[in-house]
């Protein structure tokens, strides 16, 4: 007979998770039990985990991502902070959108459907979400927000449309932002599709006005692989601009960024990317043929195809030539694909003897190669580039700076060129600003119309939300489906009242995260985005859990978005959280990554129904340590529900008539101890140790139930504890046994426990004695036992004694607490 029919067939006190689990998660919502009030007589708390897209299914790897901040926020509630915990849906984007055409519905059945679904799962594990926070992207009360942000950020400068070479996949036929493609062969973030470069107008965020801003960590804890690579990503680097002219009338400079400015004297030729805007006019007709099929050929190649230091290197002589400004030479400008737009200025100054690139380019090429920089030896390589800089490496062959040191050279010759007025010092950044608009339907309307005669106009905030129309076909052409829309086209321009045309591209989704975390301290507000004093109340999120792959992208955006926010007076922060913490990744059982495709994707619900809710919940806390993850396995679970159920008989044993003085301190011990051990556990997110110290407790418990202490005060001191500690953790079993024990409803809103010092403290200590250094006994002493008590006693060890052979100890040598070494004298 199984557990469950065992209680049904008149066992009410065996444990039977689906005997009370939905009664208690119906009573939490009714009695909203878990909202974040205005209360200002508590310490505001606000914990964020980052929403789910509602692409349809839970899986265990939501549960998991989600159990974590769930078990911090309840651990804190009970410790009596007004704790904030929403939860939401990230309801715009591709995948709803994509997974709408496959089954031929509209992406708002699609999604809305999701959510209702999603929503019903996320009660199912118990988490204490805030559902009076919710917030949906999708819906027009959200995202009429986002479109008055946008206009703000529209008028400050910092959203502006231009033309640049994008990222383009062409499978969901739709922008990429560079953050969005992935790996070395350069592949859609969504689908895995290798992506095109395309010259489109596009709008686009001034992300790097905060560069600088956005590489201070000095005030959040983050993990440092999520600062290594937003700082990567960021790319800042010092050095010089240095203008080279050219030999052709009425065109300007070509400029380049270097971080080694020591090395122009080796500068031999020159070298600009394929899509350099001078490459079309300084080249000269006999080399047109040449050059056009080459910049042709090159931007088919992907970035990393350009990279690649296994690559013969190729390139074209434009026929144009270009001047050193420090040796006044002649040098010839090429193109060479080994060159990329997106980096510094798109062209370089070319110094082979000091660059293994330049080298192998200028070797195949037959260019000049000239070495500037030595060892202070004076001991150069032979057929390759110096490229070691040791510190004591000076300038050689370098006019007027030979035999300066290169760090100092390095400032010098920049002042030398800013008072010749051909460069200057400067820094240059790998970061570009963010592409924020897309050519699909799914997302929120730009609200943006363009007037033959004012031009771009933003749209006024009392016609806001611009509503996106759901009569749409809304299939991926590379065009925006909303410009075959007639009625959504049609539009007023505000300053003249003429006709106009409304903007067609949507908002990339990730605009839609850059800021829900705002909205949630004021959700329902109908006059504003947010309210600025409870943005002040809540504001910064304590802690922010989510997947580390969001590390350049919604991780870096939602920082940018805030500084934004800030300096256009809508709020007082510049950091969204103080703490972000990453969980690791369960993975399918076949160690892939979770997905329908794959066949992998474990659901919960059926282990809710097999297990009860606190099984899958603890066990998944219980497989390893939260930030590392792993492949899913079923091994295991089994255990956890046994230990639940054995702390269910543990809290419900009663009746021992037992006393025994030493085993109830013990117990009571054990317990006080647990507390300590588990807050600590929690609060660090070790929550595979936390579980493993209720383990013990409960242990403890039945081998004082065995010995018949369950009568004893300290025994129901003990389970109590068990159960608030439990609390986090399983919600709810803790809540029906603390019912069923004779307590207040509820556990939750009962003070988190304390840890009694007294009990902690050891009332005996174990002492080793030496002599001469090496061990012969051990002492038991009193914990307060003084110096001299502890002196008589060791020499009273018939051990010691027996080394000593009746002659007095040069000396007695007590590390208090640790142990007793006594000296002999000398034979």
């Amino acid at each position: 007979m199984t557990t469950r029919t065992a209680a049904r067939a008149g066992h009410p006190d065996r444990f039977d998770p689906a005997s009370f689990e939905q009664k208690w998660r119906d009573r939490w919502e009714a009695d909203a039990l878990y909202a974040a009030s205005d209360d200002d007589s508590r310490p505001k708390r606000y914990v964020l985990t980052m929403y789910p897209y509602p692409s349809g299914d839970l899986h265990i790897g939501h549960w998991y991502a989600m159990t974590g901040p769930d078990i911090v926020a309840r651990m804190h509630r009970m410790g009596g902070d007004n704790v904030m915990f929403p939860m939401g849906f990230d309801g715009f984007g591709l995948p709803a959108e994509n997974a709408a055409i496959d089954r031929g519905i509209h992406p708002a059945t699609w999604t809305y459907g999701n959510i209702d679904n999603m929503r019903r799962q996320m009660r199912l594990m118990g988490a204490s979400f805030d559902w009076a926070r919710e917030v949906v992207t999708c819906d027009p009360a959200y995202y009429r927000w986002q479109q008055w942000l946008f206009i703000r950020l529209y008028n400050a400068g910092l959203a502006y449309k231009a033309t640049g070479a994008v990222d383009w996949c062409p499978r969901d036929k739709v922008v990429l932002a560079r953050e969005q493609v992935e790996g070395v062969d350069r592949r859609c973030w969504r689908c895995g599709t290798p992506v095109e470069k395309r010259d489109l107008e596009q709008w686009w965020f001034r992300i790097t006005n905060y560069s600088d801003e956005l590489l201070d960590f000095s005030r959040v804890d983050y993990p440092e692989p999520i600062k290594a690579m937003q700082t990567n990503w960021i790319g800042r680097s010092e050095g010089a601009e240095i203008d080279f002219a050219v030999e052709a009338a009425g065109v300007e400079p070509i400029r380049v960024f270097t971080t080694r400015p020591d090395t122009i004297f080796g500068a031999t030729f020159m070298v600009l990317a394929p899509e350099h805007p001078l490459v079309s006019v300084l080249t000269t007709d006999d080399r047109r043929a040449d050059v056009d099929a080459y910049v042709a050929a090159a931007r088919r190649q992907t970035e990393i195809d350009r990279l690649s230091a296994d690559r013969p290197k190729t390139g074209v002589f434009t026929g144009a030539h270009a001047i050193n400004p420090m040796t006044r030479e002649r040098i010839e400008v090429w193109i060479a694909d080994y060159v990329l737009p997106g980096y510094g200025t798109g062209a370089i100054m070319a110094v082979p003897a000091h660059d293994d690139r330049d080298f192998e380019f200028a070797t195949k090429f037959d260019l000049p190669i000239r070495y500037v920089v030595a060892p202070a030896s004076g001991e150069l390589p032979e057929g390759r580039a110096f490229v070691e800089h040791t510190a004591d490496e000076v300038l050689i062959d370098s006019g007027g700076f030979t035999g300066m040191v290169a760090s100092e050279a390095i400032g010098a010759i920049t002042d030398a060129l800013e008072a010749a007025d051909q460069g200057k010092h400067a820094v240059t950044y790998r970061q570009r600003d963010w592409v924020a608009g897309r050519q699909r339907y799914w997302g929120c309307p730009i609200p943006i119309v363009y007037c033959a005669t004012h031009g771009a106009q933003p749209v006024p905030d009392e016609e806001l939300p611009v509503i996106l129309p759901t009569d749409v076909d809304f299939a991926p052409t590379g065009v925006s489906p909303l410009t075959s829309h007639a009625a959504f086209l049609a539009a007023t321009c505000p300053v003249c009242g003429g006709p106009a045309r409304r903007e067609t591209d949507t908002m990339d989704t990730f605009v839609d995260s850059s800021w829900y975390f705002l909205r949630y301290c004021s959700p329902h507000a109908d006059d504003a985005p947010f309210h600025r004093d409870e943005v002040d109340d809540w504001m910064p999120i304590q802690l922010y859990t989510g997947g580390a792959e969001h590390a350049v992208m919604h991780l870096l955006y939602f920082r940018f978005f805030t500084r934004a926010l800030r300096d256009l007076g809508l709020v007082g922060l510049s950091e969204p959280t103080l703490k972000l913490r990453n969980q690791g990744q369960i993975l399918g059982a076949d160690h892939n990554r979770m997905s329908k495709s794959r066949g992998n994707v474990q659901a919960p619900d059926e282990l809710v129904e097999r297990y009860g809710a606190d099984a899958v919940r603890a066990f998944l806390m219980f497989i390893g340590p939260w930030d590392q993850g792993g492949p899913w396995s079923p091994t295991g679970i089994e255990g956890v529900h046994r230990w639940l159920a054995r702390a269910w008989g543990a809290a419900l044993a009663g009746g021992g008539s037992a006393r025994d003085p030493d085993a109830e301190r013990a117990l009571r011990r054990a317990a006080h101890a647990a507390i300590g051990e588990v807050t600590a556990d929690i609060t660090a997110m070790h929550f595979n140790t936390a579980v493993s110290r209720l383990m013990e407790l409960t242990n403890a418990l039945v081998r004082a139930r065995e010995a018949g202490l369950s009568g004893t005060d300290a025994y129901a001191e003990a389970a109590d504890m068990l159960l608030l500690l439990l609390a986090p953790i399983a919600p709810h079993t803790a809540e029906e046994l603390w019912e069923r024990r004779g307590h207040a409803y509820s556990i939750h809103t009962t003070p988190w426990p304390e840890a009694d010092p007294a009990l902690l403290a050891a009332e005996v200590l174990e002492l080793p004695v030496q002599v001469n250094g090496k061990l012969r006994d051990k002492l038991v002493v009193a914990a307060g036992a003084t110096a001299d008590e502890i002196e008589r006693l060791a020499l009273a060890s018939e051990h010691v004694q027996r080394y000593l052979a009746g002659r007095t100890p040069l000396r007695v040598i007590q590390v208090p607490g640790r142990l007793v070494n006594v000296v002999t004298p000398r034979s």
